[in-house]
């Protein structure tokens, strides 16, 4: 299973190479980014691949020093269940 970190996304990508889950989170401004988008593909879901995704972005981020608003429902979700990061949140 690898996970490739992008400027503005995080993706899995299986072992031929195909893009299969991912998590967005484009800039809003300088310090702040907005968790817009969590896809993962049918193949791989109840597998924990969202939660895993949306862990390593809200790690990615925390390393950069940015603030997070999540407007995608299953991040929305994911920082209610774990308020040890809610000091990302904007």
């Amino acid at each position: 299973m690898e996970f490739k970190t992008l400027d503005d996304k995080i993706v899995y990508i299986n072992e031929e190479g195909t893009a299969l889950a991912e998590i967005d989170f484009p800039s809003v401004d300088e310090s702040t980014v907005n968790i817009s988008h969590t896809v993962v593909d049918d193949s791989l879901r109840g597998q924990g691949i969202a939660g895993k995704l949306t862990e390593l972005a809200a790690e990615h981020l925390k390393k950069e020093g940015k603030k997070i608003i999540p407007t995608c429902s299953y991040a929305k979700m994911w920082f209610d269940q774990h308020p040890e990061y809610s000091d990302l949140l904007k």
